[in-house]
Order: structure tokens, then C-alpha cells, then sequence
């Protein structure tokens, strides 16, 4: 290993290719968000299913985060393991219930969970330094990004 390795290590920092990759894969997130608020009204049916879609796709990437973390450790606790489901099949309800449920609704639905993960993630023992710092930029892009389409149903 690296002395820059051990650095970051020790202090928390994230490598930049993970800062790099994870604000890439966040980019559905405002792009998405910007096309459904202010783009022109043909695109927001489709800026509306991907805000929603990449939210769920993001959830369960979330879920299966923790269930590595946790699988990772000699003596896995089946309760941690069990909350990982949490994300993934909550994304996966709010999507699956859009025919159902108003925009409005699902958008606030994906906020609150995405608030729920941060605090999760800020509480849970054994995770890397790096971690809460890394996942309170994302979900601050992630929440703002869906406070702006949020916005935007209210209004219609």
C-alpha cells in the first residue's frame, strides 16, 4: 500500500476516482430533475420516470452497500444484514406504485427515504471514514435534485 493510500485511510478522505465515479452515477439525479422543471413539456413524462426510476435503482445500490459492509465482517449480524432489504424493496414499492400514487407523493416518498438512508449510514458502526462524508454529498445532490421536481409537481 501507498503512503497516499494509508493517508486517506486514516483521515477519511475518498479516493478521487471515487469521488469521480459516484458523481458521475449521480448525474441522473439533476439532469433529470432540471428536465422535468424547466425543460419543455414533452420531456417531462420521461425526466419524471427517470428521476423515479434512477431513485429506486439507487436505493437498492444503497442496500446492497450495507449488505456488503456487513457480509464483509467474520461474524455478520443477521439484523444488519435484514435492514439492507429496507432501501431496495422500499424503492422498489414507491416505483412500482406510480400508476397508483401522485407524483407529488412518490417524490416525497424518495426524499424521506433518502433521509432515512443518510441517517442510517450516519449511525451505523464499522464503516469506513470516508463513508458518512462521501454519502452526505450524494444525498444532499440526490434530495436536492428531487426538491427541485418536487417543486415542479406541486405546481401542476
Amino acid at each position: 500500500m501507498d503512503i497516499r493510500t494509508d493517508v486517506e485511510i486514516e483521515t477519511g478522505a475518498a479516493p478521487l476516482p471515487l469521488w469521480v465515479i459516484a458523481l458521475f452515477c449521480m448525474a441522473p439525479f439533476p439532469a433529470s430533475a432540471f428536465a422535468y422543471a424547466l425543460g419543455p413539456a414533452d420531456l417531462a413524462g420521461p425526466a419524471l420516470t427517470v428521476i423515479l426510476t434512477w431513485s429506486a435503482v439507487v436505493m437498492g445500490f444503497l442496500g446492497g452497500i450495507r449488505w456488503g459492509l456487513e457480509s464483509a465482517r467474520a461474524q455478520p449480524r443477521w439484523t444488519r444484514l435484514a435492514h439492507s432489504l429496507i432501501s431496495p424493496v422500499g424503492g422498489w414499492a414507491l416505483l412500482f406504485s406510480r400508476g397508483s400514487i401522485d407524483p407529488p407523493w412518490l417524490l416525497c416518498g424518495f426524499l424521506a427515504a433518502f433521509i432515512l438512508q443518510w441517517l442510517f449510514d450516519h449511525t451505523a458502526p464499522d464503516v469506513p471514514a470516508r463513508y458518512p462524508r462521501l454519502m452526505t454529498v450524494l444525498t444532499l445532490g440526490a434530495c436536492l435534485s428531487l426538491a427541485v421536481a418536487l417543486e415542479k409537481a406541486l405546481t401542476l
